[in-house]
């Protein structure tokens, strides 16, 4: 039966998000919409956010690749999520003005 693995940097708990420890804030998740989405490697997302270290970055990202169905599925609900709120929230009246504006400028 092979041991159990764990990952440095990397905290999951039981029903919850897989997280940096250091930064409980920080999914691990967030790290990969940057390297998936963004496109940007390890050391372009410490570029961005001075506060994490490589190693932690890597250790997200290896934490991903090991469990990219568990992180895909996790993504997906936010994506759904997301949208689900935007349906339902009703535009300002400045954002419908705008897009009032760029329609008859289009036209």
């Amino acid at each position: 039966m092979p041991a159990p693995v764990s990952y440095p940097h990397i905290v999951k708990e039981d029903g919850k998000s897989a997280r940096l420890e250091r930064h409980p804030r920080t999914r691990v998740s967030m790290i990969v919409t940057d390297y998936l989405w963004r496109g940007w490697s390890a050391e372009e997302i410490v570029r961005q956010y001075p506060y994490l270290s490589l190693a932690e970055v890597h250790a997200a990202l290896t934490y991903y690749h090991d469990h990219e169905a568990e992180i895909d599925r996790e993504l997906a609900h936010e994506a759904s999520e997301v949208e689900r709120l935007r349906q339902q929230t009703k535009r300002s009246p400045v954002v419908e003005r705008l897009r009032a504006l760029k329609s008859r400028r289009a036209a």
